[in-house]
């Protein structure tokens, strides 16, 4: 009975969460206005048909669906139960996910990274991971850069809250937006180096 029970929890949680989760996040991204800074050397590598490993840190994924600037990307999950609800909300979002961690099926997830990037797809990793240290790079980006060539691409993100008049909303909303705020630095493999957080007034930039 009580493997039962698991079952229909699990089933609960995988098939209602994804959807609910994906429509909060679009939700919070409506209350929001959008800034993007340093994508011009992103959108020339997207013009010349080149593809990107997209790199930011754990704590900063729930925004990045709108901050991403290619046509899908697939993205490093780990195999956690909850990995399992993530990879379901970020297919809603057109983005696929390869399964594995620094702690369980890493080496099989940099192998199916390293294929789809010289595939011709973007891929996405947090190159701190969820266990950290905190804003602290491991080694794995770094070894997916170069087996595939692809460069590095720090996003980063972080927001604030004006009131609409000072933000240059019109004057007749009531209503307080966040300014959110999108920042890119791209790095190659051989020249990469270990992100570290840096605060700009409103931007986390990746240097």
């Amino acid at each position: 009975m009580s493997d039962l029970i698991k079952s229909c929890e699990r089933w609960a949680k995988w098939a209602l969460l994804p959807p609910v989760g994906a429509a909060a996040i679009r939700g919070i991204a409506r209350s929001m206005r959008f800034e993007t800074r340093s994508h011009e050397a992103v959108d020339t590598l997207y013009r010349e048909g080149r593809h990107i490993i997209l790199a930011f840190w754990h704590a900063q994924q729930l925004m990045i669906p709108f901050g991403y600037r290619g046509a899908g990307a697939h993205v490093l999950i780990s195999r956690h139960g909850d990995g399992e609800i993530i990879a379901r909300i970020i297919a809603r979002f057109g983005h696929g996910a390869v399964r594995g961690s620094s702690t369980r099926g890493g080496a099989g997830a940099l192998r199916a990274l390293i294929k789809l990037g010289r595939s011709g797809r973007d891929v996405v990793v947090t190159p701190d991971g969820p266990k950290g240290p905190r804003h602290v790079a491991k080694l794995g980006v770094i070894h997916l850069a170069k087996a595939t060539g692809l460069p590095i691409v720090p996003l980063a993100f972080a927001c604030s809250k004006k009131n609409s008049l000072r933000a240059g909303t019109t004057t007749w909303s009531r209503f307080r937006f966040r300014k959110a705020c999108f920042s890119t630095e791209i790095r190659y493999g051989s020249h990469a180096k270990a992100m570290r957080p840096h605060w700009k007034r409103r931007a986390w930039s990746s240097r």
